[in-house]
């Protein structure tokens, strides 16, 4: 920022000002080569800490025994199916950010920014929030099927589409519970390390330890909730859980059992 305001009051073309647009290219360059390295590992990290909370709550429930080398093992063959499930899950969101992007900016172009427009325009960012929180609900739910059921990917966003009806203001309530949690850790972090240079050193690293204690706890408590909120939509949908063949199931990831097929996987629908 201090290079950017210099190289602004500089003058084009000089030995200084071509000094200055090369390090403020370098620095550009690293920022977005540090982003990218970011994203990438919080992908891979995230996809497998969803496997092995999933796997773990899962083993738990079918009071299968379980251990941190068992865990570590399963992860490995289970993330795959999600990176199938997450590219599908990006496909359908790039599609629709696409979408929802050229009739927001169709509003404001061809009905300006007057009451109309304006009234339409906020329907529309609405209408495209509610969108995406419902993408990213049966995304976070198919994350789950993949895991404990024999399917993976565009399957897995069906199931998980049928089975969050009827449990959507539960997820949403879910969803927004834990978005003002990761918004008040944000604000957290800024006021008490960015933006607080009149405190001393030590508190603003102590902040900072706390709020990073706090995003662990919270992303945990975000994939425990989605694993347990999967359980509540089966149950909704009167889909009894055969505890046996879901640890059968399980088992598979270890080389205990031979695959299952799709009936036996697939847990069984009764009617009350």
């Amino acid at each position: 920022m201090y290079d950017q305001d210099t190289l602004n009051y500089t003058k084009a073309g000089t030995p200084g000002y071509a000094k200055l647009s090369d390090i403020i290219s370098s620095e550009w360059t690293f920022f977005w080569l540090f982003k990218a390295a970011y994203f990438t590992f919080l992908l891979i990290f995230s996809l497998l800490s969803t496997s092995a909370v999933v796997y773990t709550i899962a083993c738990i429930y079918t009071a299968k025994e379980i251990s941190f080398k068992k865990v570590m093992s399963v992860v490995p063959k289970v993330w795959t199916r999600l990176i199938v499930t997450f590219l599908w899950s990006f496909a359908i969101v790039l599609v629709y950010n696409v979408i929802a992007g050229v009739l927001l900016f169709s509003s404001v172009y061809f009905l300006g920014l007057g009451s109309l427009g304006l009234s339409i325009f906020v329907v529309l960012f609405i209408l495209y929030l509610a969108g995406f929180v419902y993408i990213s609900l049966v995304w976070h739910l198919a994350s789950v099927v993949s895991v404990l059921e024999d399917v993976y990917g565009i399957n897995a966003m069906e199931k998980s589409k049928a089975l969050i009806k009827g449990k959507m203001g539960v997820a949403v309530a879910m969803f927004l519970l834990l978005i003002l949690c990761f918004v008040g850790i944000q604000l957290l972090f800024e006021g008490g390390v960015v933006l607080a240079w009149w405190l001393s050193t030590e508190i603003r690293i102590g902040i900072g330890i706390l709020c990073l204690l706090l995003l662990f706890k919270v992303t945990l408590l975000g994939l425990v909730a989605q694993t347990v909120m999967y359980f509540v939509c089966k149950s909704y949908h009167h889909e009894n859980i055969d505890k046996s063949s879901l640890a059968d199931h399980l088992g598979v990831y270890l080389g205990e059992y031979v695959p299952l097929k799709a009936k036996d996987i697939q847990l069984e629908q009764f009617h009350v």
